[in-house]
């Protein structure tokens, strides 16, 4: 079994996003999906060969965690952006937990904002705890350590330079702005919808 990237050219001329930073972008994740099907082989192969013991096989089984999270957050994150952003509808389930539990859609707005400026690089994500129906606005500082467990990631801001700093510099709250502008709603309230079944 392989993964295969996808392809997310669509995103291209996307308002705030240029062209070469996605397409930058979009180099990066497909390395991900190359280094996490290579470790899976190298891990597979030394299983076969008995060195499951071997410092390298330690090593790989490490480093898998790092590539395929890099892969699947990029995914997540490409596929809740869009070149036409849909708002949330007020109707959905998600807009309501959102107003239910922070009060209303800008202050979580407000929230979201605030843990995506956090000094670093990482990743900014709401997640969806079905286990006590409640929502969770985390910074995950590495793509390996900080996901929490069960949860559903409903919303994605990749906070690394490489997303960032090619258009707006040391302008975080600027590339913030640009993503809130771009965001396809459709995405996260379907993530959503599917994980309260």
């Amino acid at each position: 079994m392989a993964y295969e990237a996808k392809n997310f050219d669509y995103l291209i001329g996307t308002t705030g996003f240029s062209d070469q930073l996605l397409k930058n972008h979009f180099t990066l994740y497909q390395g991900y999906v190359a280094n996490t099907n290579k470790l899976i082989e190298a891990i597979i192969a030394l299983s076969r060969e008995n060195r499951t013991s071997t410092l390298e096989f330690a090593e790989l089984k490490r480093r898998l965690g790092w590539e395929f999270n890099g892969m699947r957050l990029h995914e997540l994150y490409f596929e809740n952006l869009s070149k036409t952003p849909a708002p949330l509808d007020q109707n959905s389930l998600l807009y309501k937990k959102i107003v239910a539990q922070f009060g209303s859609f800008q202050e979580f707005e407000k929230y979201f904002r605030a843990s995506g400026a956090v000094r670093g690089i990482g990743w900014t994500v709401l997640y969806y705890d079905a286990r006590s129906d409640f929502l969770l606005v985390c910074w995950v500082n590495e793509h390996d350590v900080g996901h929490l467990t069960g949860c559903t990631p409903l919303l994605i801001m990749d906070v690394f330079e490489h997303a960032f700093m090619p258009d707006y510099g040391l302008k975080r709250a600027d590339y913030i702005d640009a993503f809130f502008k771009a965001i396809d709603w459709n995405a996260a309230a379907k993530r959503f919808e599917a994980s309260n079944r």
